[in-house]
């Protein structure tokens, strides 16, 4: 494969006219780009150019199973990718889109079974972002885009975290600084009328529910999905949004936990939590996430990238509550940790003899 010659263009305070015409370009040629979004920076093609997109699960080293989602720049661009739309799938675009919102419907024939993982059904998202809302109205056909990153690392919240994972693959890099939201738009499709969430994210179950009246949450939310099981929605199989440094899901009570910190302290392990340390933490390696949910979901992938480079021996990720945004951060924390729980010091200990 001939090696690519990787263009780096910073859009931070605007979009160049020129850089857009070559990013364009790449696109009409069937390259990849990676651009920002509202929630994460996407690696992305033409949507309608199936070889294109096979390039992505290449460079992704991407499961074929997992389905990608199809950007859109406004209304009418939807309307030439899906079919059929119900009430209340419209009710949810008029509510959700542009936004952090995905949503699953039946696909047109224009979308090739290599972007939906040979399902008939496809996910659209309308970015709220400038930068990829002109890229794609610009190019005038939706973008197929997942995560930038590598398949089974955190997803890229700034460029610099991704460049060096991706340069062998992408002819553009776009720079447009951290990305706001930080965790993936939320995902759902619409059985029986009702909003169903796939991947939680910033569009939350709550949000559904004042717009639809119901909502229900799938259950492989926060459980592991069967491997020969064919999923609906990207992230929801297989290893997610992890370091190479072992991840576990730190899940206990106080009393417990102050047990766990005390036996942490000297030792080379690191702990991510909500907030400032609680009492106990503060001879043991503690870094604060975030003081509210909202910090937690922006920081929480580049955390991960840097702890990574500083040779723990484990990383513990505090749980949150699991109402509103705390149910999309436990569904990434629960697959970076590969559903593994601790919920006494024994079970520490296990993991460090291990």
């Amino acid at each position: 494969m001939k090696k690519l010659k990787n263009k780096v263009y910073n859009w931070k305070l605007n979009i160049e006219k020129e850089q857009l015409e070559d990013v364009i370009d790449s696109l009409e040629k069937g390259k990849l780009i990676v651009f920002p979004t509202e929630t994460v920076y996407g690696i992305g093609t033409d949507a309608y150019n199936g070889e294109a997109c096979k390039e992505i699960f290449k460079a992704k080293g991407r499961p074929s199973d997992n389905p990608l989602i199809v950007h859109v720049s406004d209304d009418e661009m939807l309307r030439k990718c899906v079919k059929n739309i119900s009430k209340v799938e419209q009710k949810l675009i008029d509510s959700f889109m542009p936004g952090p919102f995905t949503l699953i419907l039946e696909k047109e024939e224009n979308i090739p079974m290599s972007v939906t993982a040979g399902l008939n059904t496809v996910a659209i998202r309308m970015p709220d972002h400038e930068i990829a809302n002109k890229i794609i109205s610009s190019f005038g056909k939706p973008i197929a885009a997942p995560s930038a990153n590598k398949s089974g690392l955190p997803s890229g919240t700034k460029l610099t975290d991704i460049i060096e994972e991706l340069k062998s693959n992408v002819d553009i890099f776009i720079d447009g600084g951290d990305t706001q939201i930080g965790l993936e738009s939320t995902v759902v499709q619409v059985i029986d009328d009702i909003p169903v969430i796939l991947r939680p994210g910033k569009v939350t179950a709550e949000d559904l529910l004042k717009v639809a009246g119901k909502v229900k949450i799938d259950k492989y939310v926060l459980n592991e999905v069967d491997d020969n099981e064919k999923v609906l929605s990207p992230g929801m199989k297989h290893k997610h949004y992890s370091p190479k440094t072992c991840c576990v899901l730190l899940d206990t009570d106080k009393k417990e936990k102050e047990k766990i910190f005390k036996y942490l302290e000297n030792k080379n392990i690191c702990v991510l939590g909500l907030g400032k340390p609680e009492k106990g933490a503060e001879s043991i390696n503690y870094i604060s996430m975030g003081d509210t949910l909202e910090e937690v979901s922006k920081n929480i992938f580049s955390i991960l990238r840097d702890v990574d480079k500083k040779n723990y021996e484990l990383i513990l990720i505090e749980s949150v509550p699991t109402e509103g945004l705390g149910l999309a951060i436990m569904n990434r924390v629960v697959r970076t940790c590969g559903y593994n729980i601790i919920k006494n010091k024994d079970q520490v200990e296990n993991y460090l003899k291990d």
